[in-house]
């Protein structure tokens, strides 16, 4: 049984849909302040929050502005934002997401990359046989990261894997991935490197040649995260990034979970659905120089 279950707000398809998280007390929590990063007490096993699963497009993603930062639909020129299909990929080619109290601070030039934080909870790919569904909590294996050069800003991908997986307890650094998933890695650095091309945006850069770093160098990097965050959570005026919360007691933005229940309760219903047109499902051949 998952600690966590999702609730949904507003018409799917518009920008009004929302997917909020609730404990398994029922109470309303943010997916990004309130659920742990480490699910265990030893720190070896990461949460991570389920965005956008396997071959679907819809660039979901935790709203960072919206209190009790729900899941939304990225919304780009007016139009809900759908992620292009680029030969052979159809989609997100893993479940996607973001471990919970992570913050890529903007204002730390990362040593190892020379570019600043871009802003978010720090990313996640989680490479198991299941297509998970959006807004599970699954429990991972940290294996190694990738650091994408993203405008001029880290953007850390860290590769897991689900401990329920039935080759988690094989896979237990970035070499294993390799050996069990020939063609991943690859594919994975192909994949960040072309899929923003549809939308006419330049191939994106990458730190290292591309090259993933192993779980030594993800966990720390994952730590430094987890610094910021609380850094963020502990800060004493509103900032870019909605800090409401109901259960770090130090901080300045932690509410009741009747308030955090009234701001679901507010929050709209229905919307403007917009049809999802059959172009989502376009095959773009990119040819890179």
């Amino acid at each position: 049984m998952s600690k966590y279950e999702t609730l949904e707000k507003g018409a799917q398809n518009s920008p009004n849909y929302s997917l909020y998280f609730k404990n398994k007390c029922g109470n309303i929590i943010s997916p990004m302040h309130d659920i742990p990063l480490y699910a265990n007490d030893e720190k070896t096993v990461y949460n991570m929050v389920v965005e956008v699963p396997r071959w679907t497009n819809a660039k979901m993603e935790i709203s960072l502005k919206t209190p009790m930062n729900p899941i939304k639909q990225d919304i780009k020129k007016g139009k809900l934002r759908y992620v292009a299909n680029c030969f052979p990929h159809k989609g997100y080619i893993w479940n996607y997401g973001a471990l919970p109290q992570t913050w890529e601070n903007p204002d730390h030039i990362e040593p190892s990359t020379g570019c600043k934080g871009d802003n978010d909870p720090i990313d996640v790919i989680e490479i198991g046989y299941r297509v998970a569904n959006r807004g599970d909590v699954l429990q991972v294996k940290v294996l190694g990261t990738i650091a994408l050069i993203d405008e001029g800003e880290t953007d850390w991908k860290i590769i897991a894997i689900d401990v329920n997986d039935p080759l988690a307890s094989k896979v237990n650094d970035i070499t294993d991935v390799d050996q069990y998933f020939p063609g991943l890695l690859r594919a994975t650095v192909e994949w960040f490197k072309i899929y923003k091309i549809p939308d006419g945006k330049p191939e994106n850069q990458f730190a290292f040649n591309g090259d993933a770093k192993n779980a030594e160098f993800a966990t720390t990097i994952i730590a430094e995260t987890h610094k910021f965050w609380q850094t963020l959570i502990n800060q004493t005026t509103p900032g870019s990034i909605s800090c409401a919360n109901i259960t770090n007691r130090n901080s300045e933005f932690v509410i009741s979970k009747e308030e955090a229940a009234k701001l679901v309760d507010d929050a709209p219903d229905g919307g403007k659905v917009e049809e999802i047109t059959d172009t989502v499902d376009t095959w773009h051949f990119i040819h890179l120089k």
